[in-house]
C-alpha cells in the first residue's frame, strides 16, 4: 500500500489490489477514511477520523486531486 502523500499528520495511500470507483484511504492515529477522487472528492466511507481531519483531508485531497489521481492511474490504469 504506497503512501503517496503525507501531511498534517495524514498518510494519503493508494492499494495496490483495488476496485472502482478510484479512491484514495487517508489514515491518521484515530482511524482512518476512504474518498472517491474523480472529477470531485466524495467521502465514501468514515472509520474514526474526526471531523476536523476529514475536512483537512478532503481538503487537501481537492488540492491535489491531479496527483492523487496520476497515482491511481500509475497502478490501475485509467478510470
Amino acid at each position: 500500500m504506497p503512501t503517496v502523500l503525507i501531511l498534517f499528520g495524514l498518510k494519503f495511500r493508494i492499494y495496490t489490489a483495488e476496485h472502482l470507483p478510484p479512491h484514495c484511504h487517508v489514515t491518521s492515529q484515530d482511524g482512518q477514511a476512504k474518498f472517491e477522487i474523480l472529477d470531485t472528492v466524495k467521502l465514501i466511507e468514515n472509520k474514526g477520523l474526526k471531523p476536523k481531519d476529514l475536512k483537512l483531508a478532503e481538503a487537501i485531497l481537492e488540492e491535489n486531486l491531479e496527483l492523487i489521481q496520476n497515482e491511481w492511474k500509475k497502478m490501475h490504469g485509467d478510470f
